[in-house]
């Protein structure tokens, strides 16, 4: 299926929503407030699911149910980009009102890694089908490893290699610049800790796209699909950090939720050809639907029910980072 006609219309939306995001929602010194956040994050999923009709529309019930699927996989993962962000937020002293900008970086990097990861990827599925099952592993294994991951390790964005590395090569001064990636001192530039904070942005979208790819492949295997569920769920990383920033650390089995997800999408390409022998395309797709739903909606409500780490109601994250 060559999809022409979704290809052109995804291509218009994501040009008028990328220029609405950078001429209204990224200027300088701006603090996005809570509600301006919901409506912002509303508007993204309205688009994301608005196209989902118009795939079942163009296409049918099981590509629909196809994309909705990887969708609503790739929102959960950006979960997990949001508590990530917040802790180098932190741990680096970004001001409220360089949020925006900052994460805008953030996004397009993701887009354009997201991208490229997806063209490798496809690239490699065509010439090397047996690939596939390179990937069902991965996601097996990272399943595993992620379900059985002490939540409570701090990450610690200091100690990182990628800041170890810009430290070694770069003159970096311990403030923001006023708002600047680089500024210059005594004649020679210097790189503020916003650069630094773009930087790990850029490093952590890498090791989640590398996360996300064989996730959506492992659900769809049209490269319409891939690439429109993966961009349209990045597209509202921004507004879905403003309104979530604040109680994301709360969800402490969202984690185990995402984890038995990546497990179940593992074994089912580890055995995708005995599954297709036995039950239809549109029920795998079905089932696959399903068990997202449940399993990340049911670890959120647990999280948020069984509060397993007991935080104080006004403590944010940075009392976790501390």
């Amino acid at each position: 299926m060559t999809h022409q006609l979704e290809y052109i219309v995804f291509g218009i939306v994501l040009i008028i929503a990328l220029v609405f995001d950078l001429g209204l929602l990224s200027k300088k010194n701006t603090v996005i407030t809570i509600k301006s956040a919901l409506w912002q994050a509303l508007f993204w999923v309205a688009l994301g699911l608005a196209y989902c009709v118009f795939i079942w529309v163009q296409d049918g019930q099981t590509l629909a149910l196809e994309y909705l699927s990887a969708y609503l996989m790739e929102k959960s993962l950006s979960i997990d980009n949001i508590f990530v962000f917040t802790i180098i937020f932190t741990a680096f002293g970004v001001k409220e009102k360089n949020f925006s900008r900052v994460l805008l970086i953030g996004v397009l990097l993701a887009i354009v890694f997201r991208v490229i990861f997806i063209t490798v990827g496809v690239a490699l599925v065509k010439q090397f089908e047996w690939i596939l099952y390179v990937f069902g592993a991965f996601l097996l294994y990272t399943g595993i490893k992620m379900f059985t991951t002490n939540t409570e390790e701090a990450f610690d964005p200091k100690e990182s290699k990628v800041y170890r590395f810009l430290q070694r090569f770069l003159p970096l001064v311990p403030h923001d610049g006023g708002g600047r990636y680089i500024i210059r001192e005594n004649g020679k530039p210097v790189y503020t800790t916003l650069f630094v904070v773009v930087v790990m942005l850029g490093a952590i979208d890498l090791v989640f796209a590398l996360d996300s790819i064989p996730t959506v492949m492992g659900i769809s295997r049209d490269n319409m699909v891939i690439y429109t569920s993966n961009i349209f769920a990045v597209l509202g990383l921004r507004s879905l950090f403003f309104l979530l920033r604040g109680a994301v650390s709360r969800f402490d089995y969202l984690q185990q939720g995402i984890a038995i997800v990546l497990i179940f999408i593992g074994v089912k390409m580890l055995g995708e050809h005995f599954i297709a022998e036995w039950v239809s395309k549109t029920v795998v797709v079905s089932i696959s639907l399903a068990m997202i739903v449940i399993c990340i909606s049911g670890s959120i409500f647990y999280s948020i029910f069984m509060q397993k780490k007991g935080l104080p109601k006004d403590q944010g994250d940075a009392s976790q980072i501390s």
